[in-house]
C-alpha cells in the first residue's frame, strides 16, 4: 500500500497549505480528462484518496495511527461488502456510502470527478457540462435532536412517495450531508443546552464551589453515556480543564470516539454572611 504522504510528495510535518498545493499540482497533472495516459485514472484516484485523508485533521490523525487499512474494507469504519467514510465537500461534511450499490469508477471521495475543478480551482471543467447533469442527486433535509445525532437513530420517512426507514449513524454533525444510494440527506442538529460540540469532541463547563476548589473533593459530571464522578484536586483554579478520553462523540461507523473536556469554573459568591467573611479573612491570613 502506498504511503499517502509519498503519494502527494510531502512530509509528515507538511502544513495544510503545503498539502493543498501539492494536491492541486498533481490533480491538474493527472486528471483523466487532461492526461490521456493509461495510468492517469489510477493515479488520479490515488491522489484524491491521499488528499481526502491528509486534508482532514481527524482522518489524518487516524491514518497516522492506523495507516491506510483504517479506510479500507473491513478497517476502522468498514462494513461487510463495502466501506463508508465522510469527507468535506463545500460547506458540508459528506458521509459517503461505498457499499457497492453505485457502479462506475471510484474517484477517491468525489461523487463526480469534475467537482474538483470547481472546488479547488475556481472554475467548471469544460468536459463536465453534459455528464454532470447525469450525476445530479435529489437532496432532502432532516432535523435531529442532539441525542439522536450522537447516538444514531432510525427514522421513518417518505422519499419519492415511498415509505423508507433511514438509519442515521451515530456521530453525525450539524450540516453533515449523508449520501444514500439515490439521494442525499442534509442533517440539522438541535444544539444541546450545556454540551458544546467541536467535531467529535465535547466541552462542558462545570461549576464548583470556592471551598471545593481550595480543599478538593468529588463532583458528578454528565457525559453522553451517563454521569461519572471526578476527583477535584486541592487548589484547583478556575479554568482548569480535565480530559475524559473517549467520552466524546463516536466517529460515524467507527469504533473510535472523540474526547470530552470538563472545564471547571469556580463559583465566587456575590455576597457572604458576616461569619463567612470572618472565616475567609482568617483563611487569607493563614494562606
Amino acid at each position: 500500500m502506498a504511503d499517502y504522504y509519498d503519494v502527494l510528495g510531502v512530509s509528515k510535518k507538511a502544513s495544510d497549505a503545503e498539502i493543498k498545493a501539492a494536491y492541486r499540482r498533481l490533480a491538474l497533472k493527472w486528471h483523466p480528462d487532461r492526461n490521456k495516459s493509461a495510468e492517469a485514472g489510477g493515479k488520479f484516484k490515488e491522489i484524491n484518496k491521499a488528499f481526502e485523508v491528509l486534508s482532514d485533521p481527524k482522518k489524518k490523525e487516524i491514518y497516522d495511527q492506523y495507516g491506510e487499512t483504517a479506510f479500507e474494507r473491513g478497517g476502522i469504519g468498514g462494513a461487510p461488502g463495502g466501506y463508508q467514510q465522510y469527507y468535506q465537500q463545500g460547506p458540508f461534511n459528506v458521509y459517503t456510502n461505498f457499499g457497492g450499490e453505485d457502479g462506475g469508477f471510484d474517484f477517491g471521495g468525489f461523487s463526480d470527478p469534475f467537482e474538483i475543478f470547481e472546488q479547488f480551482f475556481g472554475f467548471q471543467s469544460p468536459f463536465s457540462s453534459g455528464r454532470r447533469r447525469q450525476h445530479r442527486r435529489e437532496v432532502y433535509e432532516i432535523n435531529l435532536t442532539f441525542g439522536e445525532a450522537v447516538h444514531g437513530v432510525k427514522k421513518e420517512t417518505v422519499i419519492k412517495g415511498d415509505s423508507k426507514t433511514i438509519k442515521i449513524p451515530a456521530g453525525v454533525d450539524n450540516g453533515m450531508r449523508i449520501r444514500f444510494s439515490n439521494f442525499d440527506l442534509v442533517v440539522h442538529v438541535k444544539p444541546h443546552p450545556y454540551f458544546k460540540r467541536e467535531g467529535q469532541n465535547l466541552y462542558l463547563e462545570k461549576e464548583i464551589s470556592y471551598p471545593m476548589a481550595v480543599l478538593g473533593g468529588v463532583v458528578e459530571v454528565p457525559t453522553i453515556d451517563g454521569s461519572v464522578k471526578l476527583k477535584i484536586r486541592p487548589a484547583t483554579q478556575s479554568g482548569t480543564t480535565v480530559r475524559l478520553r473517549s467520552r466524546g462523540v463516536p466517529y460515524p461507523n467507527s469504533s473510535g470516539r472523540g474526547d470530552q473536556y470538563v472545564i471547571f469554573k469556580v463559583n465566587i459568591p456575590e455576597s457572604v454572611s458576616g461569619r463567612a467573611k470572618k472565616l475567609l479573612e482568617e483563611l487569607d491570613q493563614e494562606l
